[in-house]
């Protein structure tokens, strides 16, 4: 069975989804971005999982569900994060972050039987999941991150695996996306935060 990983930040204002602010405070940003964490963690605590891991920047908080083992993210660029957190698994591992909400237990439940990984790309051009049947922290060092081509340049390092593509997904880094995420999983606290904010005058 699969090893599901969640690499995330703690939902701390002024430290997650800066691209938020405008039109949102530091402070409602962060709410948005614990609401997305909550639903994250609540769908990978559904999924059929051999272990369940948080790789976390800063502390667990009230919206971490039981069933977790709490992992702090080493230091060093997100590839070097992603790298150690797949080092930390000694069998299959699929991997994902805090940015996508709508995601579904039926999306993150995968079968390696007949292939060695799971490429999940996200619509900005980067990618929301990427498993591995043997983890090899090699494949993600020295990908460039946070660019429109992240995508694209780890799905080069799977060349010669057998790849799943998995559905593209948006993440949330914008206002614009908070609005599409939000319909597209309605029934969230993703969902239900954005509404209240909106309804504050948004």
């Amino acid at each position: 069975m699969t090893t599901l990983l969640v690499i995330a930040k703690e939902p701390r204002p002024g430290r997650v989804k800066t691209r938020l602010t405008p039109p949102f405070t530091p402070e409602e940003a962060a709410a948005l971005a614990e609401a997305s964490l909550a639903d994250t963690l609540d769908v990978v605590a559904r999924t059929p999982a051999r272990r369940r891991v948080l790789v976390l920047e800063g502390a667990p908080g009230p919206w971490l569900p039981p069933g977790f083992d709490v992992v702090r993210q080493c230091a060093g660029g997100l590839d070097e994060r992603l790298a150690a957190a797949f080092a930390g698994c000694d069998g299959p591992a699929l991997l994902i972050g805090m940015d996508t909400p709508q995601v579904t237990p039926e999306l993150l439940t995968v079968d390696f039987a007949d292939c060695e990984a799971y490429f999940g790309p996200a619509e900005d051009g980067g990618f929301w999941a990427l498993g591995l049947a043997h983890p090899d922290p090699s494949l993600l060092r020295g990908v460039p991150m946070s660019t429109p081509r992240t995508g694209a340049a780890q799905r080069a390092r799977l060349t010669g695996l057998r790849v799943r593509q998995l559905p593209p997904l948006r993440d949330v880094d914008t206002a614009h996306d908070a609005k599409l995420v939000a319909k597209a999983a309605p029934g969230g606290r993703f969902a239900a935060e954005l509404e209240r904010l909106s309804g504050a005058g948004r």
